[in-house]
């Protein structure tokens, strides 16, 4: 029961029982054959630093060497040898990238906690018309709390619809979390 509750095989279980103790951090592995030696990296950071290399990413200069006749090392051990003296950086007018944060989760124990809202399109017979679905939903319980129809798509309709929600519920007096869906896309 607890081995299906963490998702763990049983036979996994039994073989840990029969010898606890870990010894993967302890082993000592031998270096692999193919392993850069010191100069080798130094050779593919020397070349890295070169004017002519100097403002292209791996994945461009490992190219250009193979069209001169030059292997030093694949793409990738290119960047294993940058990024471990610390030489991998942004370049370029683009933005630099950033780290997108898991989104916020939020849990209800009881109704009138969390509500979640969205916009959805909903076609009418007139081709390239839409007629706008504002619906609020009680993430516990299920229960639509609000929903209108408009013609137009506003923050100012979802606002009201909101406030109104919130009085017909009597949930005004106890804090409440409110997260939109977000919609991508255009209607059609």
């Amino acid at each position: 029961m607890a081995c299906r509750e963490v998702e763990l095989s049983v036979r996994t279980w039994q073989r840990w029982q029969k010898s606890p103790e870990d010894r993967r951090a302890m082993v000592i592995r031998p270096a692999p054959a193919n392993r850069l030696s010191v100069e080798e990296e130094q050779q593919i950071r020397t070349l890295c630093h070169q004017p002519e290399y100097a403002s292209l990413p791996p994945s461009q200069i490992v190219p250009r060497l193979a069209d001169k006749g030059v292997y030093l090392a694949s793409e990738s051990t290119f960047y294993r040898v940058l990024r471990r003296h610390g030489e991998v950086h942004h370049r370029g007018r683009r933005i630099k990238p950033t780290r997108v944060k898991p989104p916020t989760t939020f849990t209800a124990s009881g109704p009138c906690q969390v509500w979640t809202w969205d916009i959805t399109w909903l076609p009418s017979v007139v081709r390239g018309r839409w007629y706008y679905l504002y619906l609020i939903e009680d993430v516990f319980s299920r229960k639509i709390t609000g929903a209108e129809v408009h013609e137009t798509e506003g923050g100012e309709l979802a606002a009201t619809l909101m406030q109104r929600t919130v009085l017909r519920e009597r949930c005004y007096r106890q804090p409440l979390v409110s997260v939109s869906v977000k919609v991508v896309g255009t209607p059609g």
